[in-house]
């Protein structure tokens, strides 16, 4: 196998690992939004606990990425490739850190009443992950069309997310006994807020690989 085949071989795997990794942050996310709705703390806690595998996974690309760097020493298109799938890694990474997160608002809320059905944060969250899934695939083929599409979403969650914090504090007065179940549910809104800024991260950082230049797709 010539250098460049070889190059592009463990190129293809970081990115494979990088999907892995992506997948196991989207299943965490939607199982921990499940275990707040179910109020199951069992599957909350074992959210938590199944978080390392996403954390081995990053440090598995870091290696990767430091090898394919010492050994090809890539320049120029080559050298942008392999820093943004780690700073992509990253993003993913901290996304499973915000199921863990959701998965503790679900333990602390614990087995109390709901004061109203869950529905506006799995809307959001459904938002959020599609945001995540476009904006890989934009990285996966290098679309930096799809990848500005996808970030334009982000304010649609913003705008919901805004909407559910007025409703949850307009809650605080009615519900006094359950100021803690509603500001859970506001960190939770966060959260999935969060997720959406990650993935539009990921997006912008889609357009620098494929044209060399930094987009606030936030602007």
């Amino acid at each position: 196998m010539n250098t460049r085949s070889n190059f592009d071989s463990n190129l293809m795997q970081l990115k494979e690992m990088l999907l892995e990794m992506a997948r196991k942050s989207e299943t965490s996310i939607k199982e921990a939004i499940a275990a707040l709705i179910n109020q199951d703390i069992e599957k909350a806690e074992a959210i938590i606990n199944g978080d390392d595998e996403i954390d081995q996974l990053e440090h598995d690309i870091n290696d990767k990425a430091i090898v394919l760097i010492a050994k090809e020493a890539p320049v120029a298109r080559d050298l942008r490739k392999i820093i943004v799938a780690l700073k992509i890694s990253s993003e993913v990474e901290r996304i499973g850190d915000l199921a863990v997160n959701i998965a503790k608002s679900a333990i602390h809320i614990g087995n109390e009443k709901h004061i109203k059905e869950i529905i506006d944060i799995p809307k959001m969250m459904d938002m959020a992950l599609e945001m995540l899934s476009e904006s890989l695939t934009a990285f996966y083929s290098e679309d930096t069309e799809l990848a500005k599409r996808c970030a334009e979403k982000d304010d649609k969650v913003d705008d919901m997310y805004g909407r559910l914090i007025r409703e949850l504090m307009g809650y605080l007065q009615q519900y006094p006994n359950n100021i803690n179940q509603i500001t859970q549910l506001a960190f939770v809104a966060r959260y999935i807020e969060r997720l959406a800024d990650h993935t539009t991260n990921i997006a912008e950082n889609v357009i620098f690989l494929v044209t060399g230049k930094r987009f606030d797709l936030n602007a």
